[in-house]
């Protein structure tokens, strides 16, 4: 029997009951608000069921049948992805469709760039979207289903996600270009460091994971400024207003007055980076694609940095 209904339709429902808003839904798909609210009528009419309860602010809930038809609407669609693909006997080199990935903020600057020409250039069939976040705004992203993967630090990521590890990079310290240390351009030791004053990169989780390497040395570090922008951490260590520890490692630019990487001696346990994605969910083609490419480009041009 032949079903009342469309996969379009069923898309604008899945943009429609994440967004809880025709209108966001609408700009996200990039077709007209009243190209949704028809179709989502016309499913409603196809299935015999009020799928949204409309609100006054024009925003929308999903009702009861809604919340039944949304357990299933992203596995029902990934499968029909699949099919589609298999039946036009897709290869590698022409992997296509939409694929979202969203970026850690302190990554995405430095990795981001290199990782999208990588993959457009191999798959130029693929439409690539990248957001950025911090980890928080990540899981948000993946759980909505805004997202397909995340690139992202393994700082307390949730039981509920899967991951796949392309690197694990170990901490160092950066230190002004005129410190005795850099001067030096040895190995140094966390700890003496501790009388110094710290400039801190304070993003959530990202500061947990320090706090945890001070305290497993004993260390109570003086924090003389905390900011969550990862460049602004660097900035003011190469402006000479403290040191900091950080993970990853970004090249000099700018002459003498960069900031200096420095290794440490002490063992201390790296930050993995992986491709996280929730839990059981089966990646399209193009995202195993894109998993390949980041693990390519961390192995070859960024190993264990």
């Amino acid at each position: 029997m032949p079903r009342p209904f469309t996969l379009i339709q069923l898309r604008y429902f899945q943009a429609v009951a994440r967004a809880q808003s025709i209108t966001t839904a609408a700009a996200r798909l990039e077709v007209s608000q009243s190209t949704v609210s028809t179709a989502m009528a016309e499913l409603e009419r196809a299935l015999g069921v009020e799928l949204f309860i409309r609100r006054r602010n024009r925003s929308v809930v999903l009702s009861p049948m809604g919340r039944r038809l949304w357990s299933n609407i992203d596995i029902f669609l990934e499968q029909a992805d699949a099919l589609y693909e298999t039946a036009q006997g897709i290869r590698d080199d022409e992997v296509s469709g939409l694929l979202r990935i969203a970026v850690f903020s302190p990554i995405a600057p430095f990795r981001a760039p290199e990782i999208v020409a990588a993959y457009e250039h191999r798959f130029p069939r693929v439409r690539l979207e990248v957001g950025e976040g911090d980890l928080a705004e990540l899981q948000e992203l993946l759980m909505s289903g805004d997202c397909e993967l995340a690139l992202a630090y393994d700082l307390d990521l949730p039981a509920g996600f899967d991951r796949t590890v392309v690197a694990r990079i170990p901490p160092h310290v950066l230190v002004p270009h005129d410190h005795p240390a850099a001067r030096a351009g040895k190995p140094v030791r966390l700890t003496d460091f501790d009388d110094e004053p710290l400039i801190a990169l304070g993003l959530p989780h990202s500061r947990e994971y320090y706090e945890r390497l001070f305290a497993q040395l004993g260390m109570e570090p003086k924090v003389r400024h905390r900011f969550r922008n990862y460049e602004t951490v660097r900035a003011f260590v190469a402006a000479g207003h403290g040191w900091t520890v950080l993970n990853q490692r970004v090249p000099s630019i700018g002459g003498a007055t960069q900031p200096v990487a420095l290794e440490i001696v002490e063992e201390l346990p790296p930050v993995e980076v992986v491709l996280a994605r929730p839990a059981g969910v089966t990646l399209t083609r193009r995202a195993e694609r894109f998993v390949e490419v980041c693990a390519e480009l961390y192995a070859d041009r960024w190993p264990a940095y």
